[in-house]
């Protein structure tokens, strides 16, 4: 699989200095469980799993998973899995460290795992986002506008209902993704 980065991508964040490299983007393996835990508690509001959940989904599900290392540091994660019995890919969480926000870096490695065999058959993309959580929802549209695929969503895990009050509801946001591989690469 090809790396994929945007223009942006080669900017870093506080300048308009060329980075030297640009985030490396790769499977992650049971050894980045620890940094991958560390990153989502830097980014808050984020859920924190717990590290050893992080590790699991590292090495059990790092087919559906990506990391982004910048100078042998992890400044990227997105976790996910296809949904059992269903041709549909759920994106559990997307990090991105302070230092590689604003170069495009979340929607890079959407396209990244979207892209891989392992996801070949799912013909949606889904996640759940709070109403407040502005930057999700912005990556998410940006993403749809990118593929031509249609966003859609509805509450599905609700406050009181599934949370007993504890946590707000998540809305289930799904995204139509391309039938012509094609098409999906030159989106990229």
């Amino acid at each position: 699989m090809e790396q994929r980065f945007m223009p942006k991508d080669m900017m870093t964040p506080d300048t308009d200095r060329p980075r030297t490299r640009a985030p490396r983007l790769r499977k992650p393996d049971a050894t980045d469980g620890a940094a991958i835990w560390d990153l989502v508690r830097a980014c808050k509001p984020l859920d924190e799993n717990s590290m050893y959940a992080n590790l699991i989904q590292a090495d059990h599900f790092r087919d559906t998973c990506v990391v982004a290392e910048l100078d042998g540091e992890i400044v990227g994660w997105i976790s996910g899995h296809m949904i059992p019995n269903k041709d549909a890919f759920f994106v559990w969480q997307v990090a991105v460290s302070a230092k590689a926000r604003g170069l495009g870096l979340g929607k890079t490695m959407l396209f990244e795992l979207i892209g891989r065999d392992e996801l070949s058959g799912a013909k949606a993309l889904k996640t759940t986002i709070t109403e407040d959580n502005d930057a999700s929802w912005g990556l998410f549209r940006s993403f749809a506008r990118a593929i031509g695929g249609e966003l859609t969503d509805e509450p599905h895990y609700v406050k009181e209902t599934h949370f007993d009050g504890a946590h707000d509801t998540e809305h289930m946001v799904t995204i139509s993704l391309p039938a012509d591989e094609a098409a999906l690469k030159s989106a990229a």
